[in-house]
């Protein structure tokens, strides 16, 4: 499935969490599911107790994108301003990537009606 036909479908009472990782890195499989999960718990760790209840109430929906850092650390930080709970994730450097580089970012979860229109020009992992 797409990622226009999950915003299709998106409905007012799901939340959601969105993990976007920089695919300008050549991170292996296992290094990204790493980001992805910082990412994820950082982000969680952020939101809201009753945003943190309702998404595991719904099956804690994930949707995975990908991006160039410089889309990341923009949307990023609109995402900040606007006041969600977001995440981003920088590499101690200890295996594949710099020190500092720039490798994932989570937002939410979040009420999925209300943050989808930041991510849907994004494309799936």
């Amino acid at each position: 499935m797409k990622l226009k036909e999950l915003l299709k479908i998106a409905n007012e009472k799901e939340r959601v969490q969105y993990i976007v990782i920089n695919t300008e890195l050549a991170m292996g499989k296992g290094k990204i599911a790493s980001q992805a999960a910082h990412a994820s718990i950082e982000a969680y760790d952020k939101s809201n107790e009753t945003e943190k209840i309702k998404w595991k109430e719904k099956g804690m929906k994930k949707i995975v994108l990908k991006a160039t850092e410089k889309e990341i650390v923009e949307l990023f930080q609109k995402l900040k301003k606007e006041g969600y709970a977001c995440s981003l994730i920088k590499d101690a450097g200890r295996t594949q990537i710099k020190p500092g580089s720039i490798t994932a970012m989570g937002c939410g979860p979040e009420n999925e009606q209300k943050i989808m229109k930041y991510f849907e020009e994004l494309k799936l992992l």
